[in-house]
């Protein structure tokens, strides 16, 4: 699905470039969930923004599902990523005066998908994560892991074939990171073909394949089996019974 080949990408800092990535070189399959490590400044989110065709790059090709990216016109390029790529974001990325629902709606709106089907979608995606009974509340009247939860329904509802998720779990504590990753594994179990960048090593667990990226420089790239933990439902905290 997914072929760089020589790509480099440098930032520039007053009339001298930063080297960002060198060379990279990467392939993934179809279906599969790989995430990509790597410290700060390694290079690991400017890869995600170039996969998700939000950056450019200064050399090289990137191809997606048989198409050259750079061959796209801008307004092409904006359909592609509409239709093709659902994204996750760290900080959410919801719109504060929008319902929940209606943040999931966002994208299947700029489909052109009439009012009523898109609304059917944004509720089914929203009932996957199980917040059907949030959905016409605010951003702010929810808690992290829903906002999170938000943004995965968001990213589920137009059904598309690749999710790129940017530190989905950085924001939340371990209990509920561990539910966020659940939804993105039913995803990925459904079809959808996945990459995670994350910091965490038990995230990065979870997934089939670990990519390591140091000085914009691929230097680990490992086929793992996959440790999926299913999150334990809270125990009630028994009542002493006044005799």
């Amino acid at each position: 699905m997914i072929s760089l080949q020589g790509i480099t990408k440098s930032y520039w800092l007053g009339d001298r470039p930063v080297p960002v990535l060198r060379n990279v070189d990467l392939t993934v399959n179809e279906g599969e969930m790989v995430a990509i490590m790597g410290s700060s400044g390694s290079g690991k989110s400017t890869l995600l923004n170039i996969l998700g065709i939000l950056d450019d790059y200064d050399e090289g090709a990137y191809t997606l599902d048989g198409t050259l990216i750079r061959d796209l016109s801008e307004s092409k390029a904006a359909v592609y990523r509409n239709k093709f790529i659902g994204f996750v974001f760290q900080a959410f990325n919801l719109l504060p005066l929008k319902s929940a629902v209606e943040n999931v709606e966002l994208p299947l709106q700029y489909r052109g998908m009439p009012r009523g089907e898109r609304h059917e979608a944004a509720m089914a995606a929203l009932e996957k994560v199980g917040l059907t009974s949030r959905a016409e509340h605010l951003p702010s009247e929810l808690s992290g892991g829903e906002k999170q939860r938000v943004a995965i329904a968001r990213a589920l509802a137009s059904k598309p074939r690749l999710i790129l998720a940017d530190e989905p779990t950085g924001a939340l504590d371990s209990r509920t990171s561990g539910q966020v990753m659940e939804l993105l594994e039913q995803a990925n179990d459904e079809g959808a073909t996945m990459i995670v960048v994350t910091h965490e090593s038990d995230i990065a667990a979870r997934c089939k394949r670990l990519v390591r990226i140091r000085d914009g420089l691929i230097w680990q790239d490992t086929r793992q089996t996959p440790i999926r933990i299913k999150v334990p439902e809270p125990v009630a905290e028994s009542v002493p019974q006044i005799p």
